[in-house]
């Protein structure tokens, strides 16, 4: 399995698909939450498989690292659209509604770490991944303590 076609048309076919619900207006609040925790669970998921090798716990494998790091980086542009209007509840604190320009500051961080762990990913510098795996961690921390019910 190369990164290249078959990673690439994974997350190419999930983010159109997962895109085309978000683009679409939420029939009820409920379905924004389970949209938004949905694509945040499959972040995690597929960052914490980075972390296991990133502390040691899994044998590095550059190919499944970048693959998870491709996977983490489609993701991250979009559960920020299930956070709209009425959408409150799921976990989620009424100061993501309060703070909006705070949590679109915290959405564009991850963004931008989740970029730098992909790129960190494709260079195969295990320490350049470590790092990288960590600033992403710290960023998703910072935005569960503002944000998330604990």
């Amino acid at each position: 399995m190369k990164f290249n076609k078959f990673t690439a048309l994974v997350v190419a076919v999930a983010s159109t698909v997962i895109t085309g619900v978000a683009l679409a207006q939420f029939a009820k609040p409920e379905a924004a939450i389970k949209y938004r925790q949905s694509a945040l669970t499959i972040m995690g998921t597929h960052f914490a498989r980075i972390g296991a090798v990133a502390k040691g716990e899994v044998p590095y494998n550059k190919d499944e690292v970048m693959k998870n790091a491709a996977i983490v980086n489609a993701m991250a542009s979009l559960p920020w659209q299930g956070f709209g209007p009425g959408t409150e509840g799921g976990g989620a604190l009424p100061v993501i509604w309060s703070e909006g320009d705070k949590f679109k500051s915290s959405q564009e961080k991850l963004i931008a770490a989740a970029a730098g762990l992909n790129s960190a990913a494709q260079s195969g510098d295990l320490e350049a991944i470590k790092k990288a795996t960590a600033a992403t961690g710290a960023t998703c921390k910072g935005c569960h303590d503002d944000f998330k019910k604990k």
